[in-house]
Order: C-alpha cells, then structure tokens, then sequence
C-alpha cells in the first residue's frame, strides 16, 4: 500500500549527536584526558555512524569544553544547596550541553534545547532527573534575550 504509517520510531541525526556527547562528557568527566582531540578522535570513530555523522557532536563536545568554567559557574548559580561534585554526572553532562546550546547556539531554539535535555533526562537519569533538569534550565530561559520558539539562522 501507498499510505504506510511514518515509523514512530525514525531516528533522529541530532539526537544521536546529542546522545554522543551526553556520553563523552560524562567519560571526560570522569577521566580528562591529556589530548582531547585524540580521546575525542578515537570517541568518534568508535561509533555505530562515520565519524562525519558526528559533526554536529563534535561541536558541541568541543563547545561545551571551551566555555566549561562559564557553564559550571552558572550551573552553580541556579543548582542552590547543591555542589558541582554532589550533582549526578550524567545530569551535570546534560545541563552543560544545554546551557552551552542555550547561550552559543542561537541556532538551536531554546525550548528545543530544553527539550531535547529533559529527554536525555529520562533516558540516561532516573526520575527525579527531570525535574531538577528542568528546574535549572526554566530559571536560565528566564534569562534569555531571544525568542524561545524560533532559530536564529544568521549565525
């Protein structure tokens, strides 16, 4: 038949990106390495996709990690009563991925980021994940000088 049902189940190219990065975030936390390109090299290569699949992860990785003092600052900020090193470490992957997105990617829109966080959330974290994910990111979109809903495509 012409009319089959779209699958539910499509994958999404910047969700595996996502994904990827939640992941070598969380391994870079726990172990930085001494060359970051090379681990981040190797990281790549050792996904299910080509490495150039992973474009849109290997920014991101790389932006997270170049504005990393900015982003732990602000995570800080909004998590009161709870220190950078009590936070879960999949949880801290996730919000640096999305304040990065938030405040470097005008690209992205922000409730996509928001999101697309919340989700990984669920995936990788356990319940009460959501809620403090999203708890921190709705006091940073509070702060946000751009539309929530709409990309900014002249970067």
């Amino acid at each position: 038949m012409d009319n089959e049902p779209v699958k539910p189940n499509r994958r999404s190219q910047r969700r595996d990106c996502r994904t990827c990065a939640i992941q070598f975030l969380y391994q870079w936390e726990a172990n930085r390495p001494e060359e970051l390109l090379d681990s981040l090299r190797v990281f790549l290569e050792d996904q299910e996709e080509e490495r150039a699949y992973y474009a849109f992860a290997e920014s991101l990785i790389l932006g997270v990690i170049q504005h990393i003092d900015q982003i732990d600052n602000e995570i800080s900020q909004y998590a009161s009563n709870w220190k950078l090193e009590r936070i879960a470490k999949v949880d801290l992957a996730i919000l640096r991925l999305a304040l990065f997105e938030l405040h470097h990617r005008s690209d992205i829109p922000p409730i996509v980021t928001i999101n697309e966080a919340i989700d990984l959330g669920k995936t990788f974290s356990d319940t009460d994940s959501k809620r403090f994910i999203n708890g921190i990111l709705d006091q940073v979109k509070n702060t946000i000088q751009r539309p929530l809903r709409k990309a900014n495509h002249e970067e």
